[in-house]
């Protein structure tokens, strides 16, 4: 077995509240998503996606900072079209798999995220920052526009904001990240793991089936016309009152009392 320090994501499971933290583990390299790294992060999604007891997937990076985006080295290395077109498309796969899964995935930041790193956090479902983290896309100061972090960060901010990044390459705050909606919220870094873990624990005490079912619903909503959104709601509300925790989540409110949920 490879040692724990050698393995590109480190991960640790809490079965009793179905939180399970996936380290991205390249702190010398401040966490750059290298081919290894993304093939792993893949993998442990995947597992975590199919694993029924976990309800919250939380993404955090060890060492200095979260995530510095793509190991740049690697790419230098490569000669060829088709594997620039590998790793990217492996790194796509990574990001869209997370994005629909309906495990929800939390990203805790410290430090920098850079490039795909920014990319990551975009793509996330919530995300929390030390209040000293940093964001960045600059792709443009080394001549290599950030295009796929693009498509993640221009579809959880403005359009204007989105491009204020990409255009000039600059860092933003953690404040800044929060009012442009790229985090949730930005907390004193001794307080951040707390803060992220009592977020996921009040996500995995719900029925997972129904986070599951809202989480895919909000994301395919978002791509649809306004009366195409409100036809595919009404069909996931419909098929959410088929749903055992439905009845029992709604008696238990009538009956004063706290719900036992059986995630069907």
């Amino acid at each position: 077995m490879t040692p724990p320090e050698e393995q590109a994501v480190l991960e640790s499971r809490d079965r009793d509240n179905g939180v399970r933290v996936l380290t991205l583990n390249r702190p010398d390299a401040y966490n750059s998503l290298s081919r290894p790294l993304i093939d792993a992060l893949q993998v442990a999604c995947d597992e975590a996606r199919d694993d029924p007891a976990v309800r919250v997937i939380v993404i955090r990076g060890n060492g200095r900072g979260f995530c510095a985006g793509h190991d740049l080295d690697e790419v230098l290395s490569i000669d060829h079209d088709a594997d620039h077109y590998a790793l990217l498309e492996a790194c796509a796969k990574m990001m869209q798999s997370l994005h629909h899964s309906p495990t929800p995935v939390i990203a805790e930041i410290h430090g920098v995220a850079s490039a795909a790193g920014c990319q990551l956090v975009a793509t996330a479902d919530l995300a929390f920052a030390a209040n000293d983290a940093r964001f960045i896309t600059p792709g443009v100061n080394i001549g290599l526009f950030c295009s796929t972090p693009m498509v993640a960060l221009s579809r959880a901010v403005g359009a204007k904001q989105a491009l204020k990044m990409l255009l000039t390459g600059q860092p933003i705050d953690a404040d800044e990240a929060v009012r442009i909606g790229l985090i949730n919220e930005a907390v004193p870094a001794e307080n951040l793991e707390t803060r992220v873990l009592e977020v996921a624990g009040q996500i995995a005490s719900k029925s997972s089936y129904v986070v599951g079912l809202g989480k895919q619903a909000f994301r395919r909503q978002l791509e649809m016309p306004l009366h195409d959104a409100y036809t595919h709601c009404n069909d996931v509300v419909v098929e959410n009152l088929k749903a055992n925790d439905a009845n029992e989540g709604i008696s238990a409110f009538l009956e004063k009392r706290t719900p036992k949920w059986s995630d069907t």
